[in-house]
């Protein structure tokens, strides 16, 4: 029976950000089509840090969620799992697609979050969540961590997903956040905000399920 709400849960979770991810794609098409045949506005350094850095982040994500489609011992974690592999590569093929159009490279020298940097030197990135680990994105997983959830079986490893998701979604939702804000195309800024939406309820998810295995969220990284 839990596992069946589990189930309900995530479908509405998931049908939303679907939804969304629609919506944001309808207003990404309608801006390619300049009115009056003016240019569409340059990419800012935001619209650019934010399609690089947000790239890696997800690609973590759908590594995490490939692994727990295979190994996820519920049905609950895998039918979550697929939904976020499914979503998040959907997004980042729209980056780097955005990338490929402003002709950017995929891969930056600056550090992870300074596109995110405002006056006095401190940056969103930095402060929004725990301090970011040297040359690594807030929410993070390290490669130890990966390891030991590639080598977990039944329920212990549905929680340490589950751990490792929430706290990647919860690292990742400043960058969203920001470049919903500040982002200069309303392509970008749209499919910002639809990633703090999702994100932000399938966090709730996320701990949800957790408490259901008495577990408790790891600390930010």
């Amino acid at each position: 029976m839990r596992e069946h709400s589990l189930a309900a849960r995530i479908t509405v979770v998931t049908g939303a950000a679907l939804a969304l991810l629609l919506v944001g794609a309808a207003v990404g098409l309608l801006i390619t089509i300049p009115p009056g045949g003016r240019a569409e506005p340059r990419p800012s350094s935001v619209d650019i840090g934010f399609a690089r850095d947000m790239s890696v982040h997800h690609q973590q994500a759908v590594t995490m969620a490939t692994i727990a489609r295979q190994q996820g011992h519920s049905a609950a974690v895998r039918q979550l799992a697929f939904d976020i592999d499914t979503n998040q590569r959907d997004q980042i093929g729209r980056m780097q697609g955005w990338l490929a159009l402003w002709n950017e490279p995929v891969q930056s020298t600056d550090d992870p979050g300074e596109w995110m940097d405002v006056p006095g030197g401190r940056s969103h990135h930095r402060t929004a969540a725990a301090p970011a680990r040297s040359g690594q994105m807030p929410g993070m997983a390290e490669r130890q961590e990966l390891s030991q959830l590639r080598a977990l079986r039944g329920p212990e490893f549905d929680i340490y997903f589950l751990q490792l998701m929430l706290r990647h979604h919860v690292g990742g939702l400043p960058m969203a956040e920001h470049a919903s804000l500040h982002a200069s195309l309303p392509s970008v800024s749209a499919l910002a905000a639809s990633m703090v939406t999702a994100q932000s309820s399938e966090s709730d998810l996320l701990t949800s399920m957790l408490a259901d295995h008495e577990a408790t969220p790891l600390p930010p990284s």
